[in-house]
């Protein structure tokens, strides 16, 4: 009876275990990073491409700016091994920035790989930052990503997320903006602080709900460990 306990205990264990491996696995997507940043400042955004294929290497990244929300100013920090092209258009209204007028916004970065061996090998991944701004007074900036491997597959990152429903298999980097703190404004909450101190958002439920999976998957590991002592003590005993 003690050994079947046991084995009872090591399977929920290892049931656990994967429920906390499972939500780690859904990030592993191309993001923007921080999540989050204030409307009308500049930021510095960094975009972390992962390489998902087990035997081909990312070798080029195509990011598409926002049309709808152009940005006036956007610099690009040199990537060793790699080159960047810039590709700009004429937005639709004309925008100001610093009481000038600009006629020409970013449409498109594609950052190339010009040493075989910078590409982003399997398992791997590499960031690639830009400076931008002013950012607009809108809720978020939708960066659609198209990633280029050696062996010719184009993984297209453009599904934009919708309120209330799950995560797209292919989505595409989201930066949430937030109104410029105004000292008039009432205090923010401790969390809050927190999270713009970090540069994200404060903490929502699907954020608990991965916290918890991670609790739940340290609980697994004690408990095998638990068992594995009662294990040995029991055949010693005998």
């Amino acid at each position: 009876m003690l050994r079947r306990a046991v084995r009872g205990l090591v399977t929920v264990g290892v049931a656990a275990c994967l429920v906390g491996v499972i939500p780690t696995a859904a990030f592993a997507h191309v993001t923007v990073n921080p999540g989050t940043a204030s409307q009308g400042g500049y930021a510095a955004l960094t975009f972390r491409v992962p390489t998902e294929s087990d035997d081909a290497s990312t070798t080029r990244i195509e990011v598409q700016f926002p049309t709808d929300s152009p940005l006036a100013s956007v610099s690009v920090k040199p990537h060793p091994g790699w080159s960047y092209e810039i590709t700009k258009k004429k937005p639709a209204t004309p925008i100001k920035a610093h009481g000038a007028q600009i006629s020409e916004v970013i449409d498109k970065i594609t950052w190339t790989v010009a040493d075989p061996q910078s590409a982003i090998k399997p398992g791997e991944y590499d960031e690639f930052s830009v400076s931008a701004g002013p950012l607009p007074a809108t809720d978020q900036l939708v960066f659609k990503t198209l990633q280029h491997y050696s062996d010719g597959e184009v993984v297209r990152w453009i599904q934009e997320p919708a309120p209330g429903t799950d995560e797209p298999e292919r989505p595409a980097p989201v930066l949430r903006l937030v109104p410029e703190v105004n000292p008039a404004s009432p205090p923010a909450t401790g969390a809050e602080q927190a999270a713009v101190a970090v540069g994200r958002a404060p903490t929502t439920q699907s954020d608990e709900g991965v916290w918890w999976a991670v609790g739940l998957s340290v609980a697994s590991l004690v408990i095998g460990l638990v068992c594995a002592t009662i294990t040995v003590r029991s055949r010693r005993t005998r």
